[in-house]
C-alpha cells in the first residue's frame, strides 16, 4: 500500500506519539442510558444495550502495526483516543469484525483484558486474542450467539480477513446485535454489497465510510454506504472509519462531507458526532 512506506520510515525516526485520553468516564456515562453508543475514533465503538457494555473493534493505541522490540512499526493516530484502553476493562463483551491491524489491536486488548469479559471473533481469529479474557467465541457467517441478554448474528460483508500476506482461513464478520427492544448493526469494513438488504427494523447501522481511495473494492464510498443504509431501512446511520488514521488517499474530512451530501434532505438520520460523545438512542419511536 502506497501510504505505508513513509509511515514505517516515520516510525523509525520519531518517538511514539503521546495520546492523552479525554473521556475516561465514558463507561459510566454510557451506563446512565438504556441504549447508548460512543464513537472512539476510526472503527472503534462503545455500545450499551440491555445492561451490557460492548466494545467493537477497540483500537486505542497511538500507532497501529507490527510490534518490534517494544516499538510499534506502523501508522500513527491523527486524533487522540478519547479513553485509555485500561478503562475498558469493565466492558462485558468485545466484538471483533476481522484481524486487520486497524480493527484488532493486541496492545489495546492486553490492556483491557479481564476475567469477566467475553470476546467474539470471526473464524480463525481466536488464537490472536491475548489470554486473560473469560471466553473467546468464534463465529462464522450465519451463526448466532446468545450472551449477556442479547443475541448476536454474524453476517459476511464484502471484505477479507487476513492479517498478513501469508494468512489463510481468517474470517470477517459484520454483527447484528439484538435485544428485546432494539437492533443495532455493526458493519465493520465492506465494499458495496446487497448482503444487508434482508435485515429490517435496524435502529442504528454503524458503517465505515473512509479508506475508499483507491480501494473502493474493499471499502465502500460514502455514496455507496448511503445506498446500502437506505435499502436496509435503518433509522439512524453512525459513520465511522475516517479521520483517525491516514490509511488512504482521500482527504481525512472528505468521507463525512460526501456522506452528508448523499443524504440530501435526510441528513438528520446521520449521527454526526464527535469522538467520545455519548449518543442516547430510544429503542422505539415515541
Amino acid at each position: 500500500m502506497r501510504r505505508y512506506p513513509p509511515a514505517l520510515l516515520g516510525t523509525l525516526l520519531a518517538p511514539d506519539p503521546v495520546v492523552k485520553p479525554t473521556h475516561d468516564s465514558l463507561i459510566k456515562d454510557l451506563a446512565e442510558h438504556a441504549v447508548a453508543l460512543s464513537w472512539l475514533g476510526h472503527a472503534s465503538v462503545l455500545c450499551r444495550i440491555e445492561h451490557c457494555t460492548i466494545a467493537i473493534d477497540p483500537v486505542l493505541s497511538p500507532r497501529i502495526g507490527v510490534r518490534v522490540a517494544r516499538r510499534t512499526i506502523g501508522i500513527e493516530r491523527q486524533t487522540a483516543a478519547p479513553i485509555a484502553a485500561e478503562a475498558l476493562a469493565d466492558v462485558d463483551l468485545v466484538l471483533l469484525t476481522h484481524a486487520h491491524f486497524d480493527h484488532l489491536d493486541k496492545p489495546t486488548l492486553r490492556a483491557m483484558m479481564h476475567p469477566d469479559t467475553d470476546v467474539v471473533v470471526p473464524t480463525g481469529c481466536a488464537k490472536l486474542i491475548p489470554a486473560g479474557f473469560r471466553s473467546v467465541h468464534e463465529m462464522a457467517a450465519g451463526d448466532t450467539h446468545d450472551i449477556n441478554g442479547i443475541t448476536i448474528r454474524a453476517i459476511e460483508p464484502q471484505h477479507w480477513g487476513a492479517r498478513t500476506i501469508v494468512d489463510r482461513g481468517r474470517g470477517v464478520n459484520s454483527y447484528l446485535v439484538q435485544s428485546r427492544d432494539i437492533r443495532v448493526l455493526f458493519v465493520g469494513d465492506t465494499a458495496a454489497t446487497d448482503v444487508f438488504d434482508a435485515i429490517d427494523d435496524v435502529r442504528v447501522a454503524v458503517f465505515g465510510i473512509g479508506a475508499y481511495e483507491p480501494w473502493e473494492h474493499m471499502h465502500a464510498t460514502p455514496e455507496q454506504v448511503w445506498e446500502m443504509f437506505s435499502r436496509l431501512g435503518g433509522t439512524y446511520l453512525l459513520p465511522i472509519h475516517y479521520s483517525t488514521f491516514r490509511l488512504s488517499d482521500e482527504p481525512m474530512d472528505e468521507p463525512l462531507q460526501r456522506l452528508l451530501q448523499a443524504a440530501r434532505n435526510d441528513r438528520d438520520r446521520i449521527l454526526d458526532v464527535a469522538i467520545g460523545e455519548v449518543i442516547s438512542i430510544h429503542p422505539r419511536e415515541t
